[in-house]
């Protein structure tokens, strides 16, 4: 785990070429938070050109891809299909779906960096024990403070606060920046915090979390995804130089 003192990396990641999280905390106490970008659930490779375009800023430490239900095949497929478009860009790759493939398996034979599940300790500990150091386990859907610890023990790697139920809703803003920044402050584990609009940006990363995630602000944005993640960066850096 991190070491929010700045003196320990955090092993658990693996990176290759890529940017996401393996830095040193102490360095990461004095820059701005990464981004992390949430897809839409995603059945088929057609949205590589926008993952790609968001992802050429050079800004987005890590893509979240959600992934339709389908057999472990067609997970895999879609992975290989999908993670170059932000691979090639510096950005990890991490994969989520509700279908009852083994997402280890998907992660590995696809070329992610990682896997996200939902707060289920016992699910945890059987990836970590599985993945060992070689891929990032992060976790999210954590519904209390105890959940978040319990996580935390069994060998996540991150924790996501605020994303996007199943049925589309979301937490309040309020209870996620609670959230985020009660664990940013006590714990060792990096925490992800979720932004519901690019207005949210700076409110978020104020609770100091290490990633704001975002999600539909950036896919939806009229001007495209990178316009997107580049408003967002400069409220990042603009947050940051004025501390």
């Amino acid at each position: 785990m991190i070491d929010k003192r700045g003196l320990a990396r955090w092993p658990r990641f693996r990176y290759g070429n890529l940017s996401f999280l393996f830095v040193t905390v102490s360095s990461m106490a004095d820059t701005a938070a990464r981004l992390y970008l949430i897809t839409p659930v995603l059945d088929d490779a057609a949205f590589a050109p926008r993952l790609a375009e968001a992802c050429a800023t050079g800004a987005v430490a890590a893509v979240l891809l959600r992934l339709a239900s389908a057999d472990e095949r067609g997970l895999t497929n879609l992975v290989k299909a999908l993670a170059p478009a932000a691979q090639e860009h510096g950005a990890a790759v991490i994969v989520a779906s509700e279908a009852k493939a083994d997402l280890a398996n998907v992660a590995a034979r696809g070329g992610a960096d990682g896997v996200h599940v939902s707060g289920d300790a016992a699910r945890l500990r059987e990836l970590r024990e599985r993945l060992k150091s070689e891929r990032t386990i992060g976790v999210g859907a954590i519904r209390t403070k105890d959940d978040a610890m319990s996580l935390g023990e069994a060998g996540a790697d991150y924790l996501l606060f605020g994303e996007p139920r199943p049925d589309g809703s979301l937490p309040s803003l309020d209870s996620v920046v609670e959230r985020a920044s009660w664990w940013a402050e006590i714990f060792e584990t990096p925490c992800v915090a979720y932004a519901p609009s690019l207005d949210a940006v700076e409110t978020v990363a104020a609770t100091n979390a290490e990633f704001v995630a975002l999600g539909d602000a950036v896919w939806s944005h009229p001007d495209g995804p990178a316009a997107a993640v580049k408003t967002a960066l400069d409220i990042l850096e603009r947050q940051e130089a004025s501390r």
